[in-house]
């Protein structure tokens, strides 16, 4: 479910993200959440290098890099937004449940 917030970003954070908006055929909403979840499951991975996901961090390079030479389609762009919330879920999910193990032992 989506809800909404009112984020301050520096202004070469809207340029890029409408750049992307405007290269991907994307909305600016979509755009943000996709960096958004990126961030998260690159923030996990480097936290908690024991942290196992479905997609390979190397598989998701290599959907980002197809669709930044323009060799995917339509549906691999939705299919890696897809791919990054999930992914990003899933992160976010096992970084709160290891802080609230780390919270009980102490």
């Amino acid at each position: 479910m989506l809800k909404r917030h009112q984020v301050l970003l520096e202004d070469w954070m809207v340029k890029y993200a409408r750049f992307l908006s405007e290269k991907y055929d994307l909305s600016f909403s979509e755009i943000i959440r996709g960096m958004f979840s990126l961030a998260i499951v690159v923030l996990v991975l480097t936290l908690y290098p024991k942290y196992k996901h479905k997609k390979e961090a190397l598989e998701i390079r290599t959907l980002i890099k197809r669709l930044y030479l323009k060799k995917s389609s339509e549906t691999d762009v939705h299919t890696l937004i897809s791919t990054l919330y999930f992914e990003a879920r899933k992160a976010a999910e096992f970084s709160m449940l290891q802080n609230k193990k780390l919270k009980s032992k102490i």
